[in-house]
């Protein structure tokens, strides 16, 4: 693995428990790359997102994640991988009893960080880069679907993650909002942070062209290759 890669995965066997859902899985991100990852649902996106941020075990092959092994990954260092991952979720798992900047505020402390202001640095760092930066007060329940996404990405910035995994984040969002999340996605990956995002939105794509990974009759398919 060069210093520039990010994420390797060779001959890799995908399994959702006891069944195989992708064989031969090779692939490389480098740093500050955008790339898609698209296929029918059950075609195994979720499950390759899902063993590279250690919730499947990569049980055959090999597999590089930020300088972590995913193939002799044990359970007590699955937190560390993630340290170095931003992971976005399509329903955006805020917690809703405190406030866009309380719920930043508490995966930082999460995750060892002390220092009121420099915490109180980070998160108005990452609101601004989303564009939320004088929303942080504001609870979620507040914020329309389009800023909530924004909050969970800003979530995703919070330790500098060398790849940031979005698995359909603009699937509830109207075309508008998906457009405005798919930019700023784009910008963050040409900030320098991989970007790897599973999505079913096919008309994005046509406007946005980006080397795509595609889950198909169990491989993994690059247009790259």
């Amino acid at each position: 693995m060069s210093a520039e890669t990010i994420l390797e995965l060779k001959n890799a066997k995908i399994y959702q428990e006891e069944q195989l859902i992708l064989s031969d899985v090779n692939c490389t991100l480098q740093k500050g790359e955008f790339v898609y990852l698209i296929g029918k649902t059950g075609s195994g996106k979720s499950s390759l997102l899902k063993t590279i941020y250690g919730e499947l075990p990569l049980t055959e092959g090999e597999g590089i994640v930020a300088d972590y092994d995913l193939s002799t990954l044990k359970r007590n260092k699955i937190p560390y991988l993630r340290r170095r991952l931003g992971i976005v979720f399509q329903d955006f798992q805020l917690l809703s009893d405190r406030s866009v900047d309380h719920n930043l505020e508490f995966v930082l402390k999460a995750t060892g960080w002390k220092n009121k202001k420099e915490i109180a640095d980070k998160i108005k760092e990452v609101l601004d880069l989303v564009g939320l930066g004088t929303k942080g007060f504001k609870m979620p329940h507040q914020l329309s679907g389009g800023e909530q996404q924004r909050v969970a990405i800003a979530r995703a910035l919070l330790n500098d993650p060398d790849l940031i995994l979005a698995d359909e984040p603009t699937g509830n969002l109207d075309p508008e909002t998906s457009n405005r999340i798919l930019n700023l996605l784009i910008e963050i990956s040409q900030r320098g942070n991989t970007v790897l995002i599973a999505t079913h939105d096919y008309s994005l794509m046509d406007k946005f062209h980006q080397r795509t990974l595609t889950c198909e009759d169990g491989k993994l398919l690059d247009s790259a290759a």
